[in-house]
């Protein structure tokens, strides 16, 4: 009963909120957030009379928000700005939608006035296909005068983004498609990529290829192309340089070390005895059995190869139009080769898991200085992937 109860108080409260929540957005002029919130209260038991007040708001909400709608269609058209186009077709399905998520909870019951709650509803059908035939016009005519006319890539940018609108709502309108492809191109920033080795050390020629296969960066960057091999039917924008300035490489090393360990274990059982020697029986006169502990020792002996390489390096973009250097990042990427193994004498038991788990393991044979630069590799292209995710030419 109690727990009935203080499930009734918290869903009474929670009523009570949402309502003083919908009053004060239909209160400020949020009416569609009033509008929300009321049929988010009525999509379940509609007919109670905890409900009425959200029909009530529900009804009130609606009727302001399509006089302001309306309000505001009536003097976007009368104005005559095809700029205007857009805000009106997308006034005119907002009042379509609006009106399709109130249609499946008709009717709602209004008890004390005796009356079905009334929601003036209208056919938009035929004035949203008539704005978005004018909307379709003006973003078609307008993109391709800009296209003929523009002299920056934020432009083409802009007359890219009105034509993936206007294939949206009407697709395949004359040659959109197309259009699309040809602002994109105009808009797109190409950079041309090279590699510069400024060490001692003769790096890798599959590292090289590694680092300036783009393809395997997983870039997904709309308006940025990057050229390892340049292409002579594009002016490139800029130039994206990768220098090596230093490669260090230590010499393969072989660190020592021996351990000590003496611990306590169970080896077996024996007999419980008492002072004199004797066996010790339980109640039922069986002899009483304990785990036999013993101290066992073992010397441990660890070898661990070690070998590291440093690679030390920036990376630099420039603008081919203004010869300008724009901006030089510094890079690190260091990879270290190490290997344990071991072995003991004594009684292993009184090694630790992490001791034990290199016995039995062999010395290997130390990777080439080629090697080591190359799979200083990975974290090199993550380095160079994460200053091409963050820069931004516009």
């Amino acid at each position: 009963m109690k727990k009935l109860l203080l499930l009734f108080t918290i869903l009474s409260i929670a009523s009570c909120s949402s309502a003083k929540k919908t009053e004060k957005a239909l209160n400020t002029g949020n009416y569609d957030q009033a509008i929300n919130i009321a049929l988010n209260k009525l999509k379940t038991n509609k007919t109670k009379k905890g409900k009425q007040s959200f029909i009530l708001m529900l009804e009130e909400a609606f009727a302001k928000a399509v006089e302001r709608d309306l309000n505001a269609v009536n003097y976007l058209e009368k104005e005559g700005n095809p700029a205007n186009l857009e805000r009106t077709y997308n006034t005119y399905l907002s009042m379509r939608d609006r009106q399709e998520r109130i249609k499946p909870l008709l009717p709602l019951y209004i008890i004390e006035q005796g009356r079905n709650a009334n929601f003036l509803m209208d056919n938009y059908d035929q004035r949203i296909l008539s704005t978005k035939d004018k909307l379709t016009k003006y973003l078609y005519d307008n993109a391709r005068s800009l296209l003929s006319s523009a002299q920056r890539k934020m432009d083409y940018r802009t007359v890219y983004d009105n034509l993936v609108y206007l294939n949206k709502i009407t697709p395949n309108y004359k040659n959109t498609r197309a259009l699309i492809e040809e602002a994109h191109l105009k808009g797109t920033d190409f950079v041309k990529v090279t590699m510069k080795n400024r060490t001692n050390v003769v790096i890798p020629k599959r590292l090289e290829a590694d680092l300036l296969n783009f393809g395997t960066y997983g870039l997904d960057d709309l308006w940025t192309v990057y050229h390892s091999q340049p292409q002579k039917n594009i002016n490139y924008d800029y130039a994206m340089e990768v220098a090596l300035r230093e490669i260090n490489i230590s010499p393969e090393q072989v660190r020592e070390r021996q351990l000590e360990r003496e611990k306590q274990v169970t080896d077996g059982w024996e007999y419980l005895l008492d002072e004199n020697g004797e066996v010790v029986k339980d109640e039922e006169g069986n002899k009483i059995k304990v785990d036999k502990v013993i101290t066992v020792r073992c010397e441990y002996y660890e070898f661990r190869q070690f070998k590291a390489t440093n690679v030390v390096g920036n990376v630099q973009y420039k603008n081919l139009r203004t010869k300008q250097l724009l901006e030089a990042f510094p890079i690190v990427s260091e990879y270290v080769f190490e290997h344990i193994y071991a072995n003991y004498n004594g009684d292993k038991r009184a090694l630790d898991d992490d001791l034990i788990r290199y016995l039995g393991l062999q010395a290997v044979q130390f990777p080439s200085n080629e090697q080591m630069v190359y799979d200083s590799g990975e974290d090199l292209k993550n380095k160079i992937k994460n200053i091409i995710t963050n820069y931004r030419f516009r």
